[in-house]
C-alpha cells in the first residue's frame, strides 16, 4: 500500500468551532422536519444569485433557491441528467441568424416576494454579469458566470413571455451553458439599493452593498427560502410551499448546510447525529458508517478530477513525451482501492459508451515501463528527473479526498523520473486561481494545476480547456494550451445544432484531445453520500447536482 495513504484519519482533524455549531443548533430544530448537510466547501456558497465553491455552490444554493432559463433533470440515476425546460418552457435557435435565440417563458411563475418571473426579469438577470453599465452589474457575479457562458453578449425583451438572446458566434452549446444562470428577483435587489444610506453616493459602491444585503434574504424563485444566513458557519433554508412545480413542492420543512471541509470532521458530525447527510465521507470510514445503519449512495457522474498541464514557456509539459508519460504512470486500480471503490478509472475526460468518446490513438493505461522509456527520449533519468509543481487544495467541492489523492500521485509518478512539489491552498483561493491562469502570479510557479470538473456537456468537458479563445480570464484554459486542429474541431461543434452532429463533432474532438493530452486524466468522481437512514425519496442522479426537493424524512 502506498504510504501516502497511510495515516489518512491522523492527518484530518475535527474543528471544534464547527462542531460546536452543530451541536448548538441540532438542539434548537425539530430534527423530523429538518435535513442537516455537512459540505465539503469551507464556507457557505453565496446566496446572491451566482454562488461560489464551485459547483457545489450550484447544488446547495443555486438550484434549491433559484431556477434558470435551462434546468438539469434529476429525477433519475439511470442515464446521464438531460436538460429540460425551466423558466423557459421552450426554445430554438434563429435559422436566418444562429447567433439568435428565442425563449418562451413560463407564465404564472413568483419569486419568493410575489413579483413575476417576466421577461424584463431575465434581461435584468443578464445584465447583472454582463452590462457593465447597469445599476445592478454585479462584479462579484461575473468570474462565477461568465466563463460557463463565454458566448452570451445580451438578452431583448419581445414581450412579457417572450426573450431573444444573442450570441458572439453561432454555439450550439448555449442551452448548456445557461444551466448556471440563476434568476434573482430585481424588485428585491432594488429595495436593497434603496435601503443603502444616501450619503454613499457612488454608484458602484451603492450596487456592491445592495448585493451584500440582498445575500442575506436572498429571493428566487426555488422551491427553497433562505431563512438564516451565518457567515462561515451555516445557512437555513426553508420549504417554498408555493413552488410552481407541483413535482418538486418540498416535503422538508428546513435544509440547514454546514461547511465542514474535513473529511474527518463530516463523518465525526454523521456518526455522532449532528448532521443527517454528508458528502465525500473519509474513504477509511465507510465500513464503519455502514455498520452503523447510513446508506452510502454513489452514482457514475459526468466528473473529472485531473491535472491540467500549463503550456507555458519553460514547462516541462510543453513535450508530449512527458504528457503522455504521466498517464501511463499511474496505478488507477490501486487508487481506487484506497478510496473504497468509490471512483472511476479516467482513461479521458469520457469513457466507453459516451456518444464524445470518440477513438483516441493514445491508449491510457498502466505501463509504467512505457512511461520511464518516453522520459528517457524526454533527456530525464532516476537521477535527473523532471520537477514538477502542482496546484491543489485540502479539500472543496468535487476535490474528493485532494490531499492523499495528490500525495499517492506523487509517490507513483516517483517511479518514472518526477519529482513532483505540491502547493496546497484554500478550494476558493485556488477555484479564483484556475480563473486567472498559469501565467498570473497567483500559479506560484505551478505548472499544473489540480480542479475537478464538471463535463456534463462538451462545452464544460472540453472547449473550455482547450479553446485559444477560452483563455484566462475568459474560461478555464488555465494552462493556455492551444493547437489549430483543436480550435477548428470546437468551431465545427459549436455549429453543429442537429444532435447527432454534435455528437459526432465531439467525439472527433474528443479523440484529438486524448492524443494531445493536456490533462493527466486521473478519476471519475461517483460522488459518494453518507445518509441517515430517515432521509426517503433519495435520487443519486448521474450528474453533478442532486435534487434536495424531492426528499422527505422519517
Amino acid at each position: 500500500m502506498c504510504s501516502a495513504f497511510l495515516g489518512f484519519t491522523g492527518r484530518m482533524k475535527t474543528s471544534f468551532a464547527l462542531t460546536a455549531t452543530i451541536a448548538l443548533f441540532s438542539g434548537a430544530v425539530a430534527a423530523d422536519t429538518t435535513l442537516r448537510i455537512g459540505m465539503t466547501a469551507g464556507d457557505i456558497p453565496l446566496t446572491f444569485g451566482q454562488p461560489d465553491q464551485g459547483y457545489e455552490g450550484n447544488r446547495f444554493t443555486g438550484i434549491p433557491i433559484y431556477d434558470a432559463l435551462i434546468e438539469w433533470d434529476l429525477s433519475q440515476g439511470e442515464k446521464p441528467a438531460a436538460l429540460m425546460p425551466g423558466l423557459a418552457t421552450r426554445w430554438a435557435v434563429s435559422p436566418d441568424d444562429r447567433t439568435k435565440w428565442t425563449f418562451t417563458l413560463r407564465e404564472g411563475v413568483k419569486f419568493h416576494d410575489g413579483t413575476s418571473v417576466n421577461a424584463d426579469a431575465i434581461v435584468w438577470n443578464v445584465q447583472k454579469v454582463l452590462d457593465k453599465n447597469a445599476r445592478q452589474y454585479a462584479p462579484a457575479q461575473v468570474g462565477n458566470t461568465v466563463s460557463r457562458m463565454p458566448t452570451l453578449r445580451s438578452a431583448e425583451k419581445i414581450d412579457d413571455h417572450t426573450v431573444v438572446l444573442t450570441t458572439s458566434e453561432p454555439d450550439a452549446f448555449l442551452p448548456y451553458n445557461l444551466t448556471n444562470l440563476f434568476i434573482v428577483s430585481p424588485t428585491a435587489w432594488q429595495n436593497d439599493f434603496d435601503a443603502v444610506p444616501a450619503s454613499v453616493t457612488d454608484a458602484a459602491e451603492r450596487s456592491k452593498q445592495a448585493w451584500s444585503n440582498f445575500a442575506s434574504h436572498a429571493v428566487g424563485s426555488g422551491p427553497f427560502k433562505v431563512e438564516k444566513l451565518v457567515p462561515r458557519q451555516q445557512l437555513t433554508l426553508a420549504r417554498n410551499p408555493d413552488y410552481w412545480n407541483p413535482s418538486r413542492v418540498p416535503k422538508i420543512d428546513h435544509v440547514v448546510l454546514l461547511p465542514l471541509p474535513e473529511a474527518n470532521a463530516r463523518t465525526a458530525a454523521l456518526l455522532s447525529g449532528q448532521v443527517d447527510w454528508i458528502e465525500a465521507p473519509a474513504p477509511d470510514a465507510i465500513d464503519q458508517i455502514k455498520s452503523r445503519g447510513f446508506k452510502l449512495y454513489a452514482n457514475a457522474q459526468p466528473h473529472l478530477w485531473p491535472w491540467q498541464f500549463s503550456f507555458v514557456e519553460g514547462s516541462p509539459w510543453l513535450n508530449k513525451d512527458v504528457r503522455h508519460a504521466a498517464n501511463l504512470c499511474l496505478n488507477r486500480a490501486e487508487l481506487k482501492e484506497y478510496l473504497g471503490g468509490y471512483m472511476e478509472e479516467a482513461t479521458g475526460t469520457y469513457e466507453q459508451g459516451s456518444p464524445w468518446r470518440g477513438n483516441p490513438e493514445f491508449k491510457i493505461s498502466y505501463d509504467p515501463d512505457q512511461a520511464r522509456a518516453l522520459m528517457t527520449r524526454a533527456g530525464y533519468s532516476e537521477a535527473t528527473p523532471v520537477k514538477v509543481k502542482v496546484q491543489t487544495s485540502a479539500s472543496g467541492s468535487g476535490q474528493m479526498q485532494p490531499l492523499p489523492m495528490n500525495e499517492y500521485i506523487q509517490q507513483s509518478l516517483k517511479q518514472c523520473y518526477f519529482d513532483v512539489e505540491l502547493d496546497v491552498t484554500e478550494w476558493n483561493t485556488l477555484f479564483t486561481n484556475w480563473r486567472l491562469g498559469a501565467k498570473d502570479p497567483a500559479a506560484n510557479g505551478a505548472n499544473a494545476i489540480n480542479v475537478s470538473a464538471a463535463v456534463m456537456d462538451p462545452y464544460f468537458g472540453m472547449v473550455r480547456f482547450a479553446s485559444s479563445k477560452a483563455f484566462p480570464p475568459v474560461s478555464n484554459n488555465w494552462g493556455y494550451f492551444s493547437d489549430p486542429k483543436m480550435d477548428a474541431l470546437i468551431t465545427k461543434a459549436r455549429n453543429a445544432f442537429d444532435p447527432n452532429e454534435m455528437d459526432a463533432a465531439a467525439a472527433q474532438l474528443h479523440a484529438a484531445l486524448v492524443d494531445a493530452a493536456p490533462f493527466l486524466w486521473v478519476a471519475h468522481d461517483v460522488g459518494p453520500r453518507a445518509m441517515s437512514p430517515r432521509i426517503k425519496g433519495v435520487v443519486q442522479p448521474q450528474s453533478w447536482f442532486i435534487d434536495l426537493a424531492t426528499m422527505s424524512m422519517e
